[in-house]
């Protein structure tokens, strides 16, 4: 089962031009089924991450995602649904192709770049339709089994990254600790998610294995220790609120549906983590101001998002106010003319355009107008609803997604950190939802 994702992996690690093939091979493997499509999209994601440090380059690494989401794609239409689902996702794959259609449609009329923004909104709704098919089209057992791997596998990520605490490869760009990823920023919005969906099923147990219990404080340490700052409230917001909410949206108690929150083993975890913090106060105290100020010379946590994404804001407000119904087009940097577009020497179409927006919805209403934000609002409305019918864990994720888009706007990325936050999105939003039951 796990040969070609192993010996993908290790032509990744081995050298440059076997790095290329890697991204042959989980294309191919994508082929086999929709199980191994999802699977394939997940290693692309890790596969595009690492740090240079631990992989060497791939030249083709561009093309090489693109093939395996268009390998993905093609797996979806060979291979039928294992089962007539209870989890019906064709409302929710109907909705994101209409979107995509106006993205695409809008690209066309008004980018000052259509080639870019369409190949961009074509690849978002491709990858995000084919996750729907795949979570939602197969069996019971068998999504059981692929949502283990996709939670096995971030443990992975933890777990290789560890050794890299006590050696300058873990902390190549100077800002935080990045693990095997190739930035603090992505480690850090992987452990935040990470950590949400350990924390949500470690209160979902009765009685929580400590692997799990240790897993949740593991993450949040590895946040703090990467100065995600994004990522360290996204995960403390994102799981208090779908604490709080969760037992009123899924209609069952607390104790039936959250039953760890009475367990010995985290209130143990708990008073201990507050013991400490009461003790060593004033260490953690320096350390969290400095953590939330980043250099940045601000004393709170409003004025420090000012300082890191306020000249972000300033840039794409002054487009909305120019082309507040028209937008510059989706995927385009806010001054494009300062964009680097790299393109397949052979078609000349575009293959890498990276842009760095910190705010999603100001990024989207930038980019395509009024009336694209507010459809890209109502599709997060109903997936946000799906997720919350789900359990807290779906809610729990989601949220985490959504929060980490106010600092970092990946959701969009399906070449980046974005893919990763896609792949588990369409998991909460695709599951059988809670059965209502009052005490």
């Amino acid at each position: 089962m796990y040969l070609v994702p192993l010996a993908a992996l290790a032509l990744r690690l081995a050298s440059g031009p076997t790095a290329n093939i890697s991204y042959l091979l989980i294309a191919a493997y994508a082929l086999r089924g929709r199980a191994q499509a999802l699977q394939a999209l997940f290693l692309s994601w890790l596969f595009s991450m690492l740090s240079p440090a631990i992989a060497p380059g791939a030249s083709m690494a561009s093309i090489g995602r693109y093939g395996v989401l268009l390998a993905a794609v093609v797996s979806i239409a060979l291979h039928k649904p294992s089962l007539t689902s209870p989890r019906n996702a064709k409302p929710l794959i109907e909705i994101t192709l209409l979107l995509g259609a106006f993205i695409i449609l809008h690209s066309l009329l008004f980018s000052s770049m259509p080639d870019v923004s369409v190949l961009k909104a074509v690849s978002w709704t491709l990858a995000m339709t084919t996750l729907f098919a795949c979570w939602s089209s197969v069996s019971d057992d068998q999504r059981e089994v692929m949502s283990q791997q996709l939670f096995g596998g971030l443990i992975l990520v933890m777990v290789a990254s560890l050794p890299l605490l006590a050696l300058p490869a873990g902390y190549l760009a100077g800002v935080g600790f990045q693990g095997i990823l190739g930035h603090p920023q992505a480690f850090g919005l992987t452990m935040a998610l990470l950590g949400a969906w350990a924390a949500v099923r470690m209160f979902a147990l009765p009685k929580p294995p400590w692997s799990l219990v240790i897993l949740v404080s593991a993450s949040i340490v590895l946040v703090m220790l990467s100065s995600a700052r994004t990522a360290a409230l996204s995960l403390l917001l994102g799981v208090a609120v779908a604490l709080f909410f969760g037992p009123s949206l899924s209609g069952r108690p607390v104790r039936q549906l959250l039953p760890g929150l009475r367990s010995r083993r985290v209130h143990l975890v708990v008073g201990v983590t507050l013991a400490g913090i009461v003790v060593a106060w004033p260490m953690l105290a320096e350390r969290t101001e400095t953590f939330i100020t980043k250099r940045s010379g601000t004393s709170n946590v409003v004025d420090a998002y000012e300082a890191s994404r306020g000249g972000l804001i300033d840039k794409m407000w002054q487009n909305i106010e120019q082309k507040p119904f028209e937008g510059i087009g989706f995927g385009i940097a806010s001054a494009p003319e300062l964009m680097v577009v790299v393109r397949d020497p052979l078609l000349g179409l575009p293959t890498s355009a990276i842009i760095e927006k910190g705010v999603m919805p100001v990024a989207v209403l930038e980019e395509i107008g009024v009336v694209g934000a507010l459809f890209v609002a109502a599709w997060l409305w109903i997936v946000l609803r799906r997720c919350a019918r789900r359990g807290a864990a779906p809610l729990a994720v989601f949220l985490v997604v959504l929060l980490l888009n106010m600092g970092e706007a990946t959701l969009f990325s399906v070449g980046g950190a974005g893919l990763l936050a896609m792949i588990l999105m369409a998991w909460g939003a695709t599951g059988l939802p809670v059965r209502r039951k009052r005490a």
